[in-house]
């Protein structure tokens, strides 16, 4: 039902049940607030969307106030650019004055907003919070210092990722975020997903940089620097640094990351093939054993984490496979050093991900050999984007280099896998090629593209009817139990913590909307839908890893050295 309303004297139209910021917005006149995440219900807890309602004493919180026919409202009376004026000088009074030095500087929301309200002085003045850096974690930074109390990062990490980690602290002025009995996030229930860093407006939360340390390795020429990318960087980077994403974009970033000084380039999505293949191995054996448990896929290391401290009785069930990341790692200090007659310490590798729990995963108990860590640093996209800056590379004028063997390639099926789905689908794809001798319809995994924090999918293949389930977000794992309660037996269960999938990964540009989500998705089912290769095992690059390189060295002939153990960890709460 719609009906009119005044705004700043004109008349609009309005739909019964939203409101008074969503009428606003969809006629577009665009209201600054802080505290508002678009797909959560409003707080109105920065009181920075206030609007004046004819016959209202007080101003209201457009975010929260449903629209009435009757209303006339002014958005940006003297009134209300006052009180939006004297909110946004409040947080500033005690925020620190150092906005040079800040992550977030030049995409700073309060700094943004600021500027639009034209503050230009200090008008307000109070005693500044004491800084505090919580670099514990080995992929998030906490700067109290910064917070403005905006309750984003505390809700997307109770009603999305579920893992409560953080949480409003004391009263009044002493109010501040923080994780349970003020510890350090490292000593919490953080799975290192990021997703509180995607949503903060300031630079309260950001990743740990590894810049310095990939710098000061990159100046030492007795040291070979390899380098790794999964496919979703490419497209990231180009974001980052504004030029337009193309097919051929992959090519551009292997000569740009020559250009930095990393002696080796390689493609994750190799490495992504080998974990479909591995995985899918895995699968067969437990459809053979007629196995009543699910296999659970261990690609997502948020997710990994997320099950060793809040369900441990999963952990059997967990595929033992590593990550691509770590599978490229350990090619790197094996096949490569063989390659280049070095030993595995001599070679400095790097990955750069979307994800910032790979931070964390490359630091895991598991995740090394004889010592030596199978991935030495990681960077966030963003991170890669400074570090590109800092060389002075201009990316709009580079050649088209190819990857470095012997992970030079992939299927589609690996840069399927940075969605939400793309691994069960990658899986499911190929097991039905090992099983039938051709490839699938696509259309047979369409519901495994459908939005939703819950999908499932049934396959009949042969005489076995194969049932599979994607968790897009930890909220779906509610519909997961709920499903096996009832008595549905599912054979697969992939689980991403970030909602879509790595292409809503915190290390990605700020951005995040569920619309920017579905347009990363799409460019994804395109490049499935036009690549010659569809399947792993129809990959060049794998074919020469599995039928020559991996059969000669002993270290990887049994393939044990792609696989890892998982255990109960304890947390404080």
């Amino acid at each position: 039902m719609q009906f009119t309303i005044q705004v700043n004297n004109k008349s609009l139209k309005a739909e019964k049940g939203e409101t008074i910021l969503s009428a606003l917005n969809r006629n577009g006149i665009i209201i600054p607030t802080l505290c508002r995440m678009k797909e959560f219900s409003p707080t109105g807890a920065c009181r920075i969307c206030v609007v004046e309602v004819e016959g209202r004493d007080r101003l209201v919180t457009a975010c929260s106030q449903p629209v009435e026919e009757w209303m006339k409202i002014r958005t940006h009376s003297p009134r209300v650019i006052m009180a939006r004026k004297t909110i946004v000088e409040l947080l500033l009074s005690n925020h620190p004055d150092d906005c040079l030095y800040c992550d977030r500087n030049l995409n700073c929301e309060l700094q943004k907003l600021s500027e639009e309200l034209n503050i230009r002085e200090r008008k307000i003045r109070s005693k500044k919070i004491k800084p505090r850096l919580d670099q514990s974690s080995p992929a998030i930074v906490r700067e109290l210092s910064k917070c403005i109390l905006c309750g984003r990062c505390v809700r997307v990490c109770e009603e999305v990722v579920t893992s409560t980690s953080i949480d409003f602290i004391n009263r009044g002025r002493q109010t501040h975020v923080g994780a349970a009995m003020e510890r350090d996030l490292n000593f919490s229930s953080c799975v290192q997903c990021g997703q509180c860093v995607l949503v903060c407006p300031t630079g309260a939360l950001h990743e740990k940089h590894n810049i310095t340390e990939v710098q000061e390795y990159l100046n030492k020429p007795e040291v070979i620097k390899a380098i790794q990318y999964s496919p979703a960087v490419s497209a990231g980077i180009a974001e980052e640094m504004g030029v337009k994403y193309t097919r051929d974009f992959d090519r551009n970033l292997n000569a740009i990351l020559r250009k930095i000084g990393f002696d080796k380039v390689f493609a994750t999505g190799t490495s992504t093939d080998i974990c479909i293949n591995e995985i899918t191995g895995q699968l067969t054996t437990s459809l053979e054993k007629k196995s009543r448990q699910p296999l659970f896929i261990s690609a997502c290391p948020a997710w990994v984490k997320y099950a060793e401290q809040f369900m441990p009785d999963i952990l059997p069930q967990l595929s033992t496979v590593k990550s691509p990341q770590q599978i490229a790692g350990i090619l790197i200090k094996t096949v490569v050093a063989d390659q280049l007659n070095v030993q595995p310490e001599q070679i400095f590798s790097v990955s750069v991900t979307p994800c910032m729990a790979m931070k964390f995963e490359a630091r895991r108990d598991g995740m090394m050999r004889k010592g030596i860590s199978d991935v030495d640093s990681v960077m966030t996209v963003r991170e890669l984007a400074r570090l590109i800056r800092l060389n002075g590379i201009d990316v709009t004028n580079t050649d088209k280099e190819p990857a470095d063997e012997p992970m030079s390639g992939r299927s589609s099926s690996a840069v399927l896998a940075e969605v939400s789905g793309g691994l069960t689908e990658g899986i499911l794809r190929l097991l039905w090629f090992r099983k039938e001798g051709k490839e699938p319809d696509r259309q047979m995994f369409r519901k495994l593209r459908l939005s939703g924090s819950f999908r499932e999918i049934a396959l009949t293949l042969g005489e076995i009817e194969i049932r599979a389930a994607v968790v897009d977000g930890m909220t779906g794992f509610e519909k997961l139990r709920a499903q096996q309660l009832a008595g549905v037996r599912y054979d697969l269960v992939e689980v991403m913590v970030c909602q879509g999938g790595c292409v809503h990964g915190g290390g990605l540009p700020y951005a995040g909307s569920k619309e920017d989500v579905r347009a990363k998705a799409k460019i994804v089912y395109q490049a499935d839908e036009t690549e010659a290769i569809a399947l792993p095992c129809k990959s060049p690059s794998l074919i020469n890893l599995y039928e020559k390189i991996l059969k000669v060295n002993k270290d990887l002939s049994d393939h044990s050295i792609f696989y890892t153990h998982f255990e109960k960890r304890n947390v404080l709460l």
